[in-house]
């Protein structure tokens, strides 16, 4: 939407995604204003239980519900940690909001469940949203 802000989780000591972001007037970087390094911010999720479950298996991840995620990661956290997907699922109900431009986590929802039934393939590099919207062909190969 126009004429929101939106407040990203960039760590102070990440120059390279600072510098891709900071001249965008919408996108805030309050760990940056404040000088937290991404140990810092590990440190207080972890004391606050906000650190997403998947660092278990992932050496880098963010909050569990953070919209700047990538897709492998939300297939993770779907995976192992249902409970907070459905957590997940139920605020994307609740919000007027879509999870990310364009999409709401249901769609994350749908795309994951056809990957699931074989009818999508996690790594499948032609993949497009649209093809959730379409009637999806059987695949044989």
């Amino acid at each position: 939407m126009r004429g929101n802000i939106s407040y990203w989780g960039i760590a102070a000591d990440e120059p390279k995604r600072i510098e891709q972001h900071s001249a965008k007037s919408d996108v805030k970087m309050p760990l940056v204003v404040v000088g937290w390094s991404e140990a810092d911010c590990r440190k207080w999720c972890e004391s606050n239980s906000l650190l997403s479950p998947i660092y278990t298996d992932c050496a880098r991840g963010g909050c569990w519900f953070c919209p700047q995620q990538r897709a492998e990661s939300l297939r993770l956290l779907r995976k192992k940690y249902p409970e907070y997907w459905e957590i997940m699922l139920k605020w994307d109900s609740d919000s007027p909001m879509k999870f990310k431009p364009g999409r709401t986590l249901h769609d994350y929802e749908t795309r994951f469940r056809l990957e699931d039934e074989g009818l999508l393939f996690p790594d499948d590099k032609v993949f497009r949203w649209d093809m959730l919207d379409q009637e999806l062909n059987l695949r044989l190969f």
